[in-house]
């Protein structure tokens, strides 16, 4: 049965500008910069180097570890240089560079699977794997990984078509315009993991998709049930969708496959369905660019590597006053230094503010007005977060607040009155939590050597 979660906000969604706008395939740019960071964990080895001849699909960098996933060319062409790029994560990460050929001429490694009903659970993990699929909605978790990890404990799968963020329209067109994919690529994670059904949990302000996923379901026979939920924000968070849609909630510090739920995003099932039933793997992304600094905004789909600067020009290009870029919605988006950086596998939206949007505060005071503590969806407390983190103490932030559970959502941020940047402080607090780790691990491991040398 579904039910709401804690908490959460209303934004205006801003989704108008371009919710009734089609998909628009952006032209290839002369040179695509791809990044071999594009998923949380190791980066890939390049498999390239200068002077190298590359064909679409292709595969370009080696998974480093595990909890990683390969990267494949884009655009057929020559490499031009294996070198650090700018990255839309502030500094620079190792880039192959593609000048392209603009004859698409496609890599031997693209094969359709023949018949995708006879594929195993293990069949298809591999598939995924090898067609460096991540999580699409942002968070970029290796796919495959997710699957395997879940494999035997998870009992309700859960596809993420929420799309909760405001201006973001990506998911809502994909769903619109390409159900197929949609719905077959359900129907693929139904027959992995062995259950009856897969859930598709999608908001109410999306009742147009709905209604068509709801007639392809149909005409397939699919195992699939739209689960129509109320606009909120934040429902597409795993944990909150998790227990919207399930009705079971996830435990602090635990991920929803502890809760016999494994989620998905919409777009990381479509590409699901390509690698199965295309043999493609991750080379393109739907990006929605809007913003108030954007003349004529639009749902872009493009080459991995694009450059930003490309998808604004395709939208007549930014307003002088614009003074604001943000790769990713305006609740947990990052702010972008240049538009020179490509467009990679997590990007879903680019934003550009013009005006007197901004509503910055130098010096804000907290009022304590406790609204932050009511919307937070993990019934966190933002205010004496904030106030341990202010003083350096990370201990407390860390164990009596439990800010290592908070999801960066932005809610308690958007609702605070004085104006407070608590995401921000959030997130640089968890960062030096990790930090913190990190360094006594490698602490105790110089120790452990420095004994063993002695041993010796």
């Amino acid at each position: 049965m579904a039910q709401a979660f804690f908490g959460g906000v209303h934004p205006n969604d801003r989704k108008a500008a371009t919710r009734a706008k089609a998909i628009e395939p952006l032209p290839a740019p002369a040179e695509v910069v791809i990044p071999m960071s594009m998923h949380i964990g190791a980066p890939c080895k390049p498999l390239v180097a200068k002077g190298d001849q590359v064909k679409l699909g292709q595969r370009i960098g080696e998974p480093g570890g595990f909890v990683s996933a390969p990267i494949h060319a884009s655009v057929s062409g020559t490499v031009t240089a294996v070198e650090p790029r700018p990255s839309s994560m502030g500094g620079t990460v190792l880039s192959v560079v593609i000048a392209n050929d603009f004859q698409n001429t496609l890599s031997d490694e693209i094969r359709p699977v023949a018949d995708p009903d006879s594929l195993t659970a293990e069949e298809l993990t591999e598939i995924v794997k090898n067609a460096g699929i991540v999580g699409q909605g942002g968070a970029t978790f290796p796919t495959h990984v997710k699957i395997s990890s879940a494999m035997g404990k998870a009992d309700y799968i859960i596809i993420n078509a929420a799309e909760c963020e405001p201006y973001i329209t990506g998911d809502h067109r994909t769903m619109l315009e390409r159900p197929e994919q949609v719905i077959k690529g359900a129907m693929l994670l139904a027959k992995c993991f062995g259950v009856d059904k897969v859930y598709l949990g999608i908001e109410a302000n999306k009742q147009d998709a709905a209604d068509v996923l709801n007639a392809q379901i149909a005409a397939l026979n699919a195992p699939v049930v739209v689960e129509v939920l109320h606009t909120r924000y934040p429902q597409g968070a795993e944990k909150q969708l998790c227990q919207a849609v399930s009705g079971r909630q996830v435990p602090s510090g635990k991920l929803p496959a502890d809760a016999g739920c494994c989620i998905f995003n919409l777009n990381t099932t479509c590409a699901i369905y390509r690698a199965v039933y295309e043999g493609m793997p991750v080379v393109s992304k739907i990006v929605t660019v809007s913003g108030s600094g954007v003349i004529e905004p639009k749902n872009l789909e493009c080459p991995i590597g694009t450059p930003v600067a490309n998808l604004f020009d395709a939208c007549g290009g930014l307003r002088e006053d614009t003074y604001k870029l943000i790769m990713g919605g305006p609740m947990m988006g990052l702010a972008q230094y240049t538009a020179d950086v490509p467009v990679g596998k997590g990007t879903g939206c680019m934003l550009a503010f013009a005006g007197d949007e901004e509503r910055y505060e130098p010096e804000p005071q907290c009022i304590r007005c406790g609204k932050c503590v009511g919307v937070c969806p993990i019934r966190l407390e933002p205010v004496f977060m904030y106030k341990y983190l202010a003083k350096g103490d990370w201990e407390n932030f860390r164990d009596r607040l439990h800010g290592m559970d908070c999801i960066e959502c932005g809610a308690c941020t958007y609702i605070c009155p004085a104006r407070l940047p608590l995401t921000h402080a959030f997130r640089m607090g968890k960062q030096q939590v990790n930090n913190a780790r990190m360094a006594a691990i490698a602490l105790a491991e110089a120790e452990k050597a420095q004994e063993a040398k002695k041993e010796a």
